[in-house]
């Protein structure tokens, strides 16, 4: 199978690495992947900005762009032909519900799914003690990268999650959670005037059913979601339709 690897931690980040070695052998593949860490970045692309993608070994490019911008240049360009499937990550962290929406790692497969090639974005949530074994889920993405695959669909990436474990209890496929951010913004006031603010993650509350991602994470499972990549208008649940002006 030819697979696009990328991930939004940059190209030299340790999951990437791990998924990159499992996936080697016996597959076709290509490394393009930003050259620094861009967590958080969403679906972002560059439209103005000319990137760079520069060769840091056989097969492997970094890219001054966003993860995003790393699947279009390896589908459109980079690799002589479109790849089977755009894998993305091991993320350094838990992509897990409403953490989708912002996340670079799910924004490279979801590009992919809007070329309408498969894509798979995977993510690490670190062990109890605070480990991190990239290793085991690089390896069941190995395993089961043909059913995975299988599992994408036009307009579907898939969205995977575990929590790092010497091993895992088994995978269910999954609905998605609710997460809210009790998030801050430290302010400080310069001596002209302008104002500077740094970000403040806080505590995460995660709402869901027993089928939901985070539920199988934390029971030990391998959680397995597809995810729509359009998208798609509210359901009208309104009991009388709005009058508008024009």
């Amino acid at each position: 199978m030819r697979l696009l690897l990328t991930n939004d931690d940059g190209y030299g980040a340790e999951g990437l690495l791990a998924l990159a070695d499992a996936l080697g052998p016996g597959h076709d593949l290509w490394v393009v992947a930003p050259h620094e860490n861009r967590s958080g970045v969403s679906h972002g692309i560059s439209l103005t900005e000319e990137l760079r993608y520069r060769p840091e070994g056989a097969r492997l490019w970094s890219c001054t762009g966003k993860p995003a911008d790393c699947t279009i240049a390896g589908t459109l360009g980079l690799m002589p032909e479109p790849p089977d499937a755009v894998v993305s990550g091991i993320n350094r962290g838990p992509n897990l519900g409403t953490d989708i929406v912002y996340s670079g790692t799910a924004a490279a497969a979801r590009e992919a799914a809007f070329s309408n090639i498969p894509g798979i974005a995977v993510s690490l949530v670190p062990a109890d003690d605070g480990l991190w074994d990239y290793g085991v889920l690089a390896r069941f993405v190995s395993e089961n990268i043909e059913t995975l695959v299988a599992l994408a669909a036009p307009d579907v990436f898939v969205n995977v999650n575990a929590k790092s474990a010497a091993r895992f209890r088994g995978a269910r496929l999954t609905g998605v959670s609710r997460r809210i951010y009790r998030n801050g913004l430290h302010l400080r006031e310069d001596d002209d005037g302008s104002v500077y603010g740094t970000f403040m993650g806080g505590r995460v509350n995660t709402l869901g059913d027993p089928d939901s991602d985070w539920h199988a994470v934390e029971d030990g499972f391998v959680s397995v979601s597809r995810i729509r990549a359009q998208p798609c208008a509210a359901e009208d649940g309104l009991s009388r339709l709005p009058v508008f002006r024009v």
